[in-house]
Formats: structure tokens, C-alpha cells, sequence
């Protein structure tokens, strides 16, 4: 069996952008699952509000790289991880540029190649996600902290990823070609978001552990 962890924030959670979860099997991890079928087992590490390394004075920790290695060491055995972070990076509050956003979601990857796993266990392999847009309207969304600047900076976000992924040798998902934010809450996405992301992982995730 495959252990693949997916490590992320609100969009991995599965937040409705009505109010509320997602039930498992409509959101993109569970969706997932079903199109892998028995042969793969997927953790889900979503937490709301989660960057890829910044402490967040407002929402408390939500720090993704002092998380991540509690995560990694506690499911060991992984054969892959799928990092989706930098949504919140876009926060105002955080200033950062696109460039910065993407260097930091690639220390992740950096720490899950790096990471001292014990010589029972294999390094994984990982899939680098860049994240969903967010929406034109987000300023406005009932969950704060983005101003409009942030729709710009998320556009910019997909080649950045895709060449941090290149340079360190990782498998690529752009979420954004198969996935947009809902017109809800301009942040977050709807049920049939999370599908059409589900059957895009699957591909990706069979061809990063070929």
C-alpha cells in the first residue's frame, strides 16, 4: 500500500464555502482516495489558515514548517507527500511577493527530503501544489486578512511553483487549471471544484510513484 500525505490549509481541510466541512467524500482527499482505489491510503493534514513558514500574529500557529515534520514523523511510512500551501501567504498583513511565496512553499519540500526519517523508513517522493486563485471580491470575503492585492499575486504564483519543482527534481500540479475559488467566498472552493482537483491528483500521484 501507498501512504501518501496530504499536507495543506483550508482547501485541503475541505472548508464549504457556505459554512462548515465538506464531508469526506466530497472533498478533493476523499475524492481521491476513491479514484486510487485500496492499493493507496490518504492522510489528510489540512489545517485552516496554515502558511507555508510565517507565524501568523492574528490566528495563532499556523506556522507550516514547524508542523510539518510533527506530521511527517507521525505517519511514517510515507511514499509521497503533497504539499499545498501559500494561500495565506497572501495575506496582507504578511507583504510577501510571489517569488517569496514560492521559495518558501519549496523549504517544505526541502524539509520533507531532508527530514530524518530513521533507516526503517523511505524518503518519499512530492508533488508541489501550486494554489487555487484566489477570487476578484476577496477583500470582501467573511474571512479577512486579503485585499485585492492578493488576486495578482495568486496568478503569479504557477510558474513559480512549476520551477521550483523543476529545479528540485519534484512532480508539479498546477490547482488552479482544474480548480477556482467559489463565488461565495472568493477563497475557498465548491463540491464540484474538489472533484475536478481529485481526478488531477490522481494523475499526478500515479505518475510521481511510477
Amino acid at each position: 500500500m501507498y501512504n501518501i500525505l496530504c499536507f495543506g490549509d483550508s482547501n485541503t481541510f475541505g472548508t464549504n464555502p457556505a459554512g462548515g466541512r465538506w464531508p469526506w467524500e466530497q472533498r478533493w482527499t476523499g475524492l481521491l482516495q476513491n479514484e486510487l482505489g485500496s492499493s493507496y491510503r490518504i492522510i489528510e493534514d489540512g489545517c485552516g489558515g496554515r502558511t507555508t513558514g510565517l507565524d501568523d500574529p492574528i490566528e495563532g500557529d499556523r506556522n507550516g514548517l514547524r508542523h510539518l515534520g510533527v506530521s511527517l514523523h507521525s505517519h511514517r511510512p510515507l511514499d509521497l507527500v503533497i504539499l499545498m500551501l501559500g494561500t495565506n501567504d497572501m495575506k496582507h498583513r504578511f507583504s510577501l511577493l510571489p517569488i517569496d511565496i514560492a521559495k518558501s512553499a519549496a523549504r517544505l519540500g526541502e524539509l520533507v527530503q531532508q527530514y530524518a526519517y530513521g533507516p526503517a523508513y523511505p524518503v518519499p517522493k512530492l508533488l508541489l501544489v501550486s494554489p487555487i486563485l484566489l477570487g476578484e471580491g476577496v477583500s470582501h470575503s467573511i474571512y479577512t486578512g486579503f485585499t485585492e492585492d492578493g488576486v495578482e499575486v495568486s496568478r503569479q504564483l504557477a510558474p513559480l511553483y512549476e520551477e521550483q519543482a523543476r529545479l528540485h527534481g519534484w512532480q508539479y500540479l498546477d490547482a488552479a487549471r482544474y480548480a477556482g475559488p467559489s463565488a461565495q467566498d472568493h477563497l475557498h472552493m465548491e463540491a464540484a471544484d474538489h472533484a475536478a482537483l481529485a481526478r488531477a491528483m490522481a494523475e499526478a500521484v500515479r505518475e510521481a510513484l511510477k
